[in-house]
């Protein structure tokens, strides 16, 4: 049920990745060559929250960090900077008993299930394993247990002793989600889960989605690149560009009418099927380098719009409506106009 109690909040969360030097670089270092780290700036200053039962859709580019911020959520790894709080505790500072149930709590749905599925592991195993070993199910529990994770998922549960290589890519994200669900969580990140699918059975995917956010009160951050699944089962939609939030509101009012230009450019190329032509005008240039970002605003190198205090000043995140934030500077001039 949609309650507006936040259950997770992210408060200036940063990622970076630092490639340390070699010993032939640090040799270079020492004789005098300016050699420095490699530093990628994977996540920057992102503050979030998701509300109880809601589906928050997490849309951007490739590369623009939007799985880092995902696997950062799941605790698959910490970040660099700022706190992730579950039901409003940190979770990083967690310890012993209260840290596993909060890492229970929080699952993942990833984009390639041949990758994320041990290939060498019976589906039963998969699926059966973690709710054994955290003792939700015993050993003689264990076999009903996963027949009825797979019946609720959609698959036969008499498949469960064949190999995740023995299944179609729709049955494997079937698969992916039973063992989500096998330890009872409350949250589900679901990284580009359906991408890699076909159209009819990605439909198939989302309406599971949708149907187990009903039955079990699921609350989803998902995570795509594709405006058109996020439309479809997104309650509000985020919007992300080289690491930053450059808006957030409402799916409907985000798609109907987008403020920040990065999101008006991602819409206007949302495919329809309507029958007149229509020119498709692609964002020009390609997305910076995370290893050397834009200063001021990471979009203003292919922004139209874009000033001099663009490439200074970075944006702030500011409520435009009620419920809509968005980062541009156009929206302080429009004010200060009326």
């Amino acid at each position: 049920m949609l309650t507006d109690t936040p259950i997770l909040e992210i408060d200036a969360v940063s990622k970076r990745f630092v490639t340390e030097l070699d010993i032939a670089e640090r040799t270079a270092r020492l004789l005098g060559s300016k050699v420095e780290p490699l530093t990628v700036h994977a996540v920057d200053g992102v503050r979030l929250s998701v509300r109880k039962g809601e589906v928050l859709g997490l849309v951007g580019e490739s590369g623009c960090g939007k799985s880092t911020l995902g696997r950062m959520v799941a605790g698959l790894m910490p970040p660099s900077e700022g706190q992730i709080r579950f039901r409003g505790r940190d979770v990083a500072a967690l310890r012993g008993a209260e840290a596993r149930e909060a890492a229970l709590k929080i699952q993942m749905v990833f984009q390639d299930p041949m990758s994320s599925l041990n290939p060498r592991l019976r589906v039963d195993e998969i699926v059966g394993e973690a709710p054994r070993v955290h003792g939700i199910v015993s050993r003689r529990e264990q076999d009903g247990y996963v027949d009825d994770l797979l019946n609720r998922v959609g698959l036969d549960p008499t498949t469960r002793k064949r190999y995740p290589h023995q299944f179609s890519g729709g049955q494997r994200a079937r698969i992916g989600i039973a063992r989500a669900l096998a330890v009872k969580p409350d949250f589900i990140v679901c990284d580009e889960s359906v991408a890699a699918l076909d159209v009819s059975i990605q439909a198939q995917i989302l309406n599971l989605f949708m149907r187990l956010r009903e039955e079990l009160d699921l609350t989803y951050l998902f995570i795509s690149h594709d405006l058109g699944v996020v439309e479809h089962i997104s309650d509000r939609i985020a919007v992300m560009y080289l690491g930053r939030l450059v808006e957030l509101g409402a799916a409907e009012d985000v798609l109907r009418r987008p403020n920040h230009p990065y999101t008006q450019a991602l819409v206007a190329e949302i495919p329809t099927f309507e029958t007149k032509k229509k020119a498709f005008n692609p964002i020009k240039g390609e997305i910076p380098s995370p290893l050397k970002p834009p200063t001021g605003c990471h979009f203003h190198p292919r922004c139209p719009h874009a000033h001099q205090r663009c490439i200074v000043e970075r944006p702030a995140l500011k409520e435009i409506a009620p419920g809509r934030l968005s980062a541009c500077h156009l929206n302080d001039e429009a004010r200060a106009a009326a």
